[in-house]
């Protein structure tokens, strides 16, 4: 039986493009999801994958870094693949661990090795252009909901008595919105006293 596994890490990504690749592959069935190579929520899906294939199946992803992100989740992956008599196949990568040889198993190591180089260099550029962001001033992460004028109004409408509902339709966010929005004021005007002092 030929059996899929299809991963993105955010819920922004599609899948259909893996799904429509592994269906023309001929897989009967698909275990998909949209999680991180790295959460707790992937090893559960694979956890699920292993247990469901049995001898002389064929699991069938697009690419190697589909089972995970790191080099050790990739591995581990495959030998519990091969230890349930399935064979892993990788369409982008024109690899299939039934051809049993010395040169197909280098052939996954080096891409697993290649999977976690890739996600560690985007780390480390991530992380270089957050900390260049951060010393230039620049804003990271979500913008708030609510501009500061906006925000001042509904922290003095609280202090005034609204309560978090009322606000919260006022202003067409969310309670939780309200109640991060407060906070942040808050802050605000702690810093400025301690400032002034």
């Amino acid at each position: 039986m030929k059996v899929g596994f299809a991963r993105v890490s955010t819920n922004e990504q599609d899948l259909e493009v893996q799904l429509s690749k592994l269906s023309d592959f001929g897989c009967e069935k698909v275990f998909k999801g949209k999680q991180s190579g790295t959460s707790i929520k992937n090893d559960e899906k694979l956890k699920e994958l292993i247990d469901f294939i049995r001898e002389g199946d064929e699991v069938i992803v697009t690419r190697l870094d589909r089972l995970g992100r790191s080099l050790k989740t990739i591995l581990d992956s495959i030998d519990n693949i091969h230890r349930k008599g399935a064979c892993l196949n990788i369409i982008d990568g024109s690899l299939n661990t039934s051809n049993d040889n010395p040169f197909s198993n280098a052939m996954i190591n080096l891409c697993g090795v290649f999977a976690q180089l890739e996600r560690d260099l985007i780390k480390a550029r991530t992380a270089e252009g957050r900390a260049e962001a951060k010393a230039k001033g620049k804003h990271l992460g979500r913008m708030p909901a609510l501009k500061d004028q906006q925000a001042r109004e509904l922290f003095n409408a609280k202090l005034n008595g609204e309560s978090i509902s009322a606000l919260a339709r006022k202003y067409k966010v969310s309670r939780p919105t309200v109640h991060r929005t407060i906070s942040r004021i808050k802050k605000i005007i702690e810093q400025s006293k301690s400032i002034t002092l």
